[in-house]
């Protein structure tokens, strides 16, 4: 009753070897949904907040539980000085400007790699299947997603999420000016000016998101190429960032010419939040690079990838 909020604590433990299983890991446990919903019901009743704060090295199942929290801070494995960071961030001392490195599915399944993946519990310890010999699906799989891996798929087939890629929260807001993107050379230049519109200071993460030109190979609707972190920018404050990508950094691989080749053509670079709050765009007419080498490890036979 003297508490003014309610913090919960879900962990999971991390290791080497050993797969992480749909029920019970990726998905919360029935004593760990049971437990949010009492919490959430008493202490909403009582008009306070109700704070989830998730210690796990890997992505969980949110979409079914997150409207029974007011705020979700995912604090990883942060070591030693965890508790004084998450601290720092709950109270306000800190003002978080971290970013989602991977996608937040709503059903495990929704990853297409699922389907290859071994579902049999008794196949999650590698270690102890060692002297059963190749089992195929437990110590070797096909990468049937091909280019589709993470974001990349959920943003070309228009897969819904609970949360994207690049997406974090701050507690203060920026706003995005007009993207420039220029050549020199080999490399290419992506300027955007962001100012904090907020009421505290803050940093903002800009990510430079590219569509390829249509051409030869099949591509992603966009893919991540640079990104760059503000400085502690304060209320009212403005800073350009300037981010460089490799030409090469936009190729696919050849396998028929064994070469590394970007197409001519338009490419438009979007600068964004994160990869669904994209706030604007630049196009640039590129002309045709390629890079010769080797089929060093060719595929002993064709695989049934991932098409669009």
């Amino acid at each position: 009753k003297d508490a003014d909020a309610a913090i919960i604590t879900i962990a999971r433990q991390a290791g080497e070897g050993i797969d992480r299983q749909i029920d019970g890991e990726f998905n919360l446990t029935d004593n760990e949904k049971s437990m949010i919903s009492r919490v959430s019901d008493a202490f909403h009743a009582a008009g306070k907040p109700v704070i989830v704060i998730i210690n796990s090295g890997s992505v969980m199942e949110t979409a079914s539980w997150r409207d029974r929290a007011d705020a979700i801070l995912v604090a990883w494995q942060p070591g030693e000085e965890g508790g004084n960071s998450v601290v720092d961030v709950l109270t306000g001392k800190a003002n978080p400007s971290g970013h989602l490195t991977m996608t937040w599915p709503i059903s495990a399944t929704d990853v297409p790699s699922t389907k290859n993946f071994p579902q049999n519990p008794d196949y999650y310890n590698l270690t102890d299947k060692i002297a059963s010999g190749r089992m195929q699906g437990v110590d070797y799989t096909n990468h049937d997603e091909d280019i589709y891996v993470g974001y990349r798929y959920f943003d070309t087939f228009g897969k819904k999420v609970a949360y994207p890629f690049g997406y974090g929260l701050s507690y203060t807001t920026f706003e995005y000016g007009k993207p420039s993107v220029k050549e020199h050379g080999n490399q290419i230049e992506v300027s955007i000016s962001i100012k904090n519109t907020g009421k505290v200071a803050g940093k903002e993460v800009a990510q430079v998101y590219v569509a390829a030109a249509k051409g030869s190979y099949e591509k992603p609707a966009k893919e991540l190429k640079a990104y760059a972190k503000t400085n502690m920018l304060k209320a009212g404050q403005s800073e350009t960032l300037k981010m460089t990508i490799n030409k090469r950094d936009l190729a696919s691989f050849d396998e028929a010419e064994s070469q590394w080749k970007v197409d001519a053509g338009v490419y438009t670079f979007k600068v964004g939040a994160n990869v669904e709050d994209i706030k604007g765009q630049a196009k640039l007419n590129i002309k045709e690079y390629t890079e010769k080498v080797s089929n060093a490890l060719k595929p002993q036979y064709k695989l049934n990838l991932l098409h669009q």
